[in-house]
């Protein structure tokens, strides 16, 4: 039988992952799993987040079972206190001798976007500047939609596999993302510093239903499908509109195009599983929070679809007895995995698995 595809044995380390929506944290303890490492979340009383290893090194009692005391946490059997960057400050039992190897290993955290980032590596290496950027974000002219999170029982590499294949939409989201040109059209592939860009231009097409009512032009259009991912688990999928003849390859963007951009952020749990965070930004319409909450509501039911076919992917693949194939629409997918694994393999300093 074929080997896993390249990428699944192991995680980049030294990169940032969201742990979750920055609302999702606050003055209460969040047991959360991250790499395979059990992590405990909260926020001191100065607002800054906190990320430790979720164990007491005593009894492995997880530390999420105890309590906040200030800035502290305090583990719910003997009372081990440990502070933000996981030091035993009072052993309550033992006053006067305090355990000397008492500690747990915290997290560089970082804010940014709504979300909270964690440093999965060498804590020396962290460097927020690292976090990725997005243009626009405090343009009062581009609106935002309501941010998503999503679990998907399978491996993330999964998930980054779909958001690096414009094909799918064609069965998979008949209802949104789907249109003509969507199963057959070729597809041009891009590697850039950290990543690889799927993308295609539709030209004089009607738009997918998602965008049809969004669109000051019609009924046919030019769409440019752009799907973008970057180490260690980031896509952008951006769609570009423009009037029926002022879009396509070489051409500088339309001043009347209609640009929506989906940023998603994955997160593995584990081998089998993952978090999915995203959020929709546009460049017209911004104080729409209907349009918003529609889109917004179009995206979930689009993801839920992909979740659905993903999940059954992912039992399909533990399950076969036979090999698997790849198809030329999964070359985008396949670069960007081969990376992941040589980026592994040199965190490890291994050799880097290879795709069958």
């Amino acid at each position: 039988m074929r080997p896993d595809l390249a990428g699944t044995d192991g995680y980049i380390r030294n990169c940032w992952y969201v742990a979750g929506r920055s609302e999702d944290f606050g003055r209460t303890l969040t047991a959360l799993t991250m790499l395979e490492d059990e992590v405990v979340i909260y926020r001191d009383t100065k607002g800054r987040a906190v990320v430790l290893e979720d164990s007491c090194p005593h009894r492995k009692l997880p530390l999420s079972r105890g309590s906040i005391e200030g800035d502290h946490v305090v583990c719910g059997y003997h009372g081990l206190t440990f502070d933000c960057t996981g030091e035993c400050v009072i052993a309550p039992t033992q006053l006067d001798n305090p355990p000397r190897r008492a500690a747990v290993r915290s997290y560089p955290t970082s804010d940014r976007w709504g979300f909270l980032w964690v440093w999965m590596g060498d804590q020396d290496k962290a460097d927020p500047a690292q976090i990725i950027d997005i243009p626009n974000f405090d343009n009062a002219e581009w609106g935002k939609t309501p941010k998503g999170a999503v679990s998907m029982t399978c491996h993330y590499l999964y998930i980054i596999d779909n958001l690096l294949d414009p094909s799918h939409v064609a069965w998979v989201h008949l209802t949104s993302f789907a249109g003509a040109g969507t199963d057959n059209r070729p597809l041009d592939i891009e590697e850039i510093d950290g990543g690889v860009i799927v993308s295609r231009w539709i030209l004089a097409e009607p738009p997918p239903p998602y965008y049809e009512n969004m669109l000051p032009f019609g009924p046919t259009c030019d769409r440019k499908q752009h799907y973008e991912c970057r180490l260690p688990a980031t896509a952008i999928n951006m769609s570009v509109y423009t009037p029926a003849g002022e879009g396509g390859s070489g051409k500088p963007q339309s001043p009347n195009a209609f640009v929506n951009i989906s940023y998603n952020f994955i997160t593995p749990i584990d081998a089998t599983s993952s978090m999915y965070f995203w959020f929709q930004h546009r460049n017209m319409h911004a104080t729409d929070t209907a349009l918003s909450d529609q889109m917004f509501a179009g995206a979930k039911m689009a993801f839920q679809e992909d979740k659905d076919v993903l999940e059954q992917v992912q039992i399909g693949m533990d399950k076969r007895k036979g090999g698997y194939l790849n198809l030329g629409l999964d070359a985008g997918a396949m670069r960007f995995r081969n990376r992941v694994a040589r980026t592994i393999a040199g965190e490890t300093n291994t050799s880097p698995e290879r795709d069958a």
